[in-house]
């Protein structure tokens, strides 16, 4: 349940439930010939497009963490400040374990590094914003990922179709997505945040990243033609954008962003952490077991 106000009757700066603990923790997946070159739904639109996304991670979330941290000194709450330390870890630790996945997609010929040095230079462009814009984007592709990870956790058909050597990095991901929801949300609402620039933003960035995810897909698509077929690619469109389609469930979350009262934790799907925390300690990497986790802050 969300608590509005302190004992003294001011609001809170974090609406973060206390059952969720937002520790950040390095998992060091690994990735290898076991890993099928189409390992989502052994399709190869889907798997491509998941592709994308994971080449976005590492500079997408050291945007976000450059826009939280850019208000760190201005949070007063020590639970929101220890939530954005918190906040700070967990993305690092996600770019270092999709760089290892991005690593063997540019093993399977795939432009990875040239997709990189577009979006650093896409990045650069929104880093020129005001500092609160540049959080608002921030906020509004959390408020995505957050969506997509939650979406995740709560369908079986979406995990199974994964292959077993790439679930683990997705469901972890989605865990620690669905911890640290709100965190951006909370720090933009402490220093100001307005409902207009929340808004504008979502739209903002719901394009850009549409208009960027097509062209980074694309471009994988067009580097492994030789294995399209219109069946597959039929299929894939299906299981993201047909009817209960992976991405088109998704509409009704998104559109909840545009509520005058919304919170990234009107839901309250803190269950599911702890449902999938506790399958997911096996994956951690034996060198990682002992305790010497690195966190970035």
């Amino acid at each position: 349940m969300l608590t509005t106000a302190h004992a003294n009757g001011q609001a809170k700066a974090s609406h973060t439930p206390d059952n969720v603990a937002i520790k950040p923790q390095r998992m060091g997946f690994e990735f290898d010939e076991k890993v099928p070159r189409y390992w989502l739904d052994n399709n190869y639109l889907i798997s491509h497009t998941m592709n994308a996304l994971s080449v976005l991670f590492p500079e997408g979330e050291q945007f976000f963490v450059d826009s939280v941290r850019a208000f760190r000194d201005q949070i007063n709450d020590p639970k929101l400040k220890a939530e954005v330390r918190g906040f700070i870890g967990q993305e690092a630790m996600h770019s270092l374990e999709h760089i290892a996945m991005n690593q063997h997609v540019r093993d399977q010929g795939m432009p990875v590094e040239e997709m990189e040095k577009d979006l650093k230079v896409i990045l650069d462009l929104a880093r020129k914003l005001p500092k609160r814009h540049q959080l608002a984007v921030t906020c509004a592709l959390e408020h995505i990922t957050a969506m997509m990870a939650d979406m995740l956790l709560e369908r079986d058909d979406v995990r199974e179709d994964m292959h077993e050597t790439m679930r683990p990095l997705w469901v972890w991901h989605a865990i620690e997505e669905t911890e640290h929801k709100a965190v951006a949300y909370d720090v933009f609402q402490q220093v100001g945040g307005t409902y207009a620039e929340r808004a504008f933003y979502q739209l903002f960035a719901t394009a850009a990243l549409g208009v960027v995810a097509t062209w980074f897909t694309g471009r994988m698509v067009m580097k492994d033609r030789k294995h399209f077929s219109v069946k597959g690619a039929a299929k894939g469109m299906w299981r993201m954008w047909g009817k209960d389609g992976a991405f088109s469930s998704l509409i009704p979350a998104w559109a909840e962003y545009f509520k005058p009262d919304f919170h990234p934790w009107d839901k309250d799907n803190s269950e599911l952490i702890g449902r999938f925390k506790a399958q997911i300690q096996q994956y951690i990497a034996p060198q990682y077991k002992s305790g010497n986790r690195r966190t970035l802050q």
